[in-house]
Order: C-alpha cells, then structure tokens, then sequence
C-alpha cells in the first residue's frame, strides 16, 4: 500500500496530521527528525507532507533529503516567503495552516496522481478528485476543460459541502500555471482585521528588518490563488483586491510602492453576490471582475444515482481508515441515500457513511445506521424525535446572541468547543449575521 511520509517535529501538531490523512484513507509513516537519506528504490512511500517553519531553511534542507518524493509543503506560519523559496526548489503543492481536511487530503491525492508522471502532461481525468457520472457533474467536467487552461478569473459557486475547492484545484491543474501551487484561503475563517494583511501583506513606515512580510498575493505570483467564501471580505479588502485585479500590481499595508504580481484568482462562495452587490455588502465593479466565467457545482440531491458512486468511495476509503472491511449497503440504504435530500452535501454523506461503519455489527450497513430522515410528511407525533436538536440549536442561537457584543469570534467558537469554519457555517444556516468588528492594528495608509 502507498504510504505517506509527515514531518512534523511538534508531537500533537503530528498527530494531527496523521489523524487527517488517515480520515482520508492513506497509511501514515511519521518521522519526528529530517530524513538522513532519500527513500529507497521500491519503498511504498508516495508522498512526502512535511512541515516549514518560516525563520529556518527547513523546507529546502527536507525538499533536497526525499529524493524523488513528490512533497506537499505546510508553512506554520503566514509569512510565507521561505516557504515558497522552498517550493520552487521542487514541492508539488504548498498549503497554509490553518487547512482543513478536505484541503489536505486533495493535495495528497492531486500529489500521488501527477507525482511520477511524464512531465509536461495534463489529463483533465486524472487530476480532477471528484466523481459523477449524472449530467449536471458531466457538464460540469466539460466546463472545467474549457475554462481551465486560460487565465481568466473564476467564480465558483455552490452550497457547503458540495467541493468548491475541489473545482478551483481541477481548474489549476489543467492551466499553464500547474507546475506552480495554489494558494488557498477561506475568507471565512480569518478574523476580519487580519484578512487584509493575510492578502496584501504589511510593511510599516518605520519598519525594522524582519517585521515587513508579504501577503498571499505575492506568494501565489506566477500561480492562482483561491478565495473561498470570498462574499465574507470587508468592502475595504474588497477594493484592494479589485485594484490588484485591474492593475496587475499589489501595495503591502504601510507601503508606498507597488509589487506587479501575476496571479491568477478563482473565487467562490455559497452566497448570491449579486443580491449583496444591488444591497451594498459587496461591491458591483468586484463582482462584474469575478464573474467572467461562472461554475455551478450541483447540489447532491440533483445528481442521481452519483450518490451510490460517492458512497461506494467513501465506503472504502473509510473501512481501510477505521480497520474494517467486507461492508456492503443493503437496499434499503441504497435507496434511502438516493431519496435523501442531503442538505449538507458530499460532506455529510461522508459523516454518515464513518458513523454507519462505526455502528455496523453485521456485513451490511442498513438505512438505519446512516441515520438520515427522508424527506416526506411526517405525523406531528414524530417532530419530537427532532427535540434534541432544536434544543441544541436554540442554545446555539441564544449564546451567540447573548455574548458576541462582548466575545471575538475564536472565543465564542472555543466556548460552543467548535471551530471558527463550523460557528461561521452555523450562523450561516440559521440567519445569524455575523457582525463586523471594529478594525485594529497599526494606522493604514489608503
């Protein structure tokens, strides 16, 4: 079996790591120190996730120790210029914590794909992690083909879950700019007065050496940089990005001169931007730049039966994760996940799918198990049996309510033991605005 190789000094921040990949469905080799010598001919070992830190030359000493190993590279900081230093010596992909599951996990596999390939070449089928066979997945496909290999700007537009990430990776990988990563931020999950420095980089007036850092931005130069959620930057973040759009060039904060950047942006988000652009949330002339060609990835509900295909992956990946195998879905549960109306998309079939497995005594997994509700008319009696989650999701909504004038959005998410991305999705599902803080931090130049 293919292994994956991590480098991660920090013991916890390994594990975690490990935890992740082995979620996704690979076997994990750990190492706490750098590699002396390159793997051996014939080892199993197909990809190489290490850690940098942004104040050593780690990532090059590690890139030049693997060998033909092709490497993710993970900066543990946001400043992220070694990092891409390190890259250009021969990473396959570069990520910035904090990165999510789903982030990670495509990287390895986009990684294991074109790994030992013959340079050069580009199959739209093999780098694109997504399957379906239903018409709106195979319109989909032929739009990413198209849209590709040109240097336009992409808006990606769908519900949670549905693999917006997936699509801007596929874009990537069948444009010129492949052989240099792509940068990925989720709007979401960066506290509003930090968002712009993570973009565009700061530079103070009186700037001693080492305080000056590029943003993200620069580092995706000569490459594409996604924004997801992109509908949650503040209207300020928003006109600098359209200037970068339009000009081609990047002003850090604090700065007086401009940096010319080439950088390809593909955007997405859940959100109708054109209903905040008539409202004033978002700006008209940003949004007329992002939307030059637009991709609509199709809920799950309306794909058919690429749901069995979806559940048939997910099945395997997760037995070979949680040490089981033989599973099969009886036909109750084949025909409750096509019925089922799968609100949170590819994401919460993969949750069910893990929780069935876990629960399954039996060689099949039954409707039971997969613990959805099909959608159809239910006796009043029955709403009960939904009380302990209306109960859960009113605390939700009082909490918030009664402490946000006073908490930042981290603290109310460790409060609730959620992450940021989960408090953010929350308010999202249940029409709870999140309100803008005030902006800190040093006096920008405009």
């Amino acid at each position: 079996m293919t292994q994956i190789m991590i480098f991660e000094p920090d013991p916890s921040e390994r594990a975690a790591l490990r935890r992740t990949l082995e979620a996704g469905g690979f076997q994990v080799e750990e190492l706490s120190e750098i590699p002396e010598v390159a793997p051996a001919a014939g080892s199993t070992i197909g990809c190489a996730c290490l850690v940098a830190s942004a104040d050593s030359d780690l990532g090059a000493t590690l890139l030049n120790r693997v060998g033909e190993v092709p490497v993710v590279l993970i900066s543990a900081s946001t400043d992220v210029r070694r990092a891409v230093s390190a890259m250009k010596r021969g990473a396959a992909d570069y990520l910035l914590r904090p990165l999510g599951q789903e982030e990670l996990v495509a990287a390895v596999e986009q990684c294991l794909t074109r790994g030992r390939g013959p340079a050069g070449k580009k199959s739209l089928g093999a780098t694109l992690p997504m399957l379906g066979r239903s018409e709106p997945m195979r319109d989909l496909f032929a739009r990413i083909a198209k849209a590709g290999p040109t240097d336009s700007t992409v808006l990606i537009r769908g519900e949670s879950g549905t693999g917006k990430e997936l699509v801007a990776r596929a874009l990537h990988a069948a444009s010129s700019r492949s052989q240099v990563p792509m940068i990925a931020l989720n709007c979401a999950t960066i506290p509003s007065h930090l968002i712009e420095t993570e973009l565009f980089g700061y530079h103070p007036a009186d700037a001693a050496p080492g305080e000056a850092r590029s943003g993200l931005l620069e580092a995706a130069n000569g490459g594409t940089l996604f924004l997801d959620e992109i509908g949650e930057l503040s209207l300020e973040a928003q006109a600098r990005l359209l200037r970068v759009l339009e000009a081609g060039e990047v002003r850090r904060l604090g700065a007086t001169e401009s940096v010319p950047v080439n950088v390809r942006l593909i955007a997405a988000t859940h959100r109708d931007l054109d209903k905040l652009a008539r409202s004033g949330q978002f700006r008209e002339d940003l949004y007329y730049r992002l939307n030059v060609l637009t991709l609509e990835i199709p809920p799950l509900r309306e794909r058919g039966d690429d749901v069995l295909e979806l559940a048939l992956a997910i099945l395997e990946r997760q037995q070979m994760r949680l040490g089981k195998s033989g599973l099969t879905f009886d036909a109750g549960a084949r025909a409750a996940m096509v019925q089922y109306a799968w609100p949170g998309n590819v994401r919460e079939l993969e949750n069910a799918i893990e929780r069935a497995i876990i629960l399954c005594d039996g060689p099949a997994i039954s409707a039971d198990l997969l613990a959805i509700e099909i959608s159809e008319p239910r006796p009043a009696a029955a709403a009960g049996a939904a009380s302990d989650r209306t109960s859960l999701e009113d605390y939700f909504v009082s909490f918030v309510l009664a402490h946000q004038d006073q908490m930042t959005e981290t603290e109310l998410a460790e409060k609730l033991g959620i992450s940021r991305k989960s408090l953010w999705e929350r308010r999202q599902r249940l029409d709870i605005p999140r309100k803008r803080t005030r902006q800190r931090g040093p006096r920008r130049d405009h």
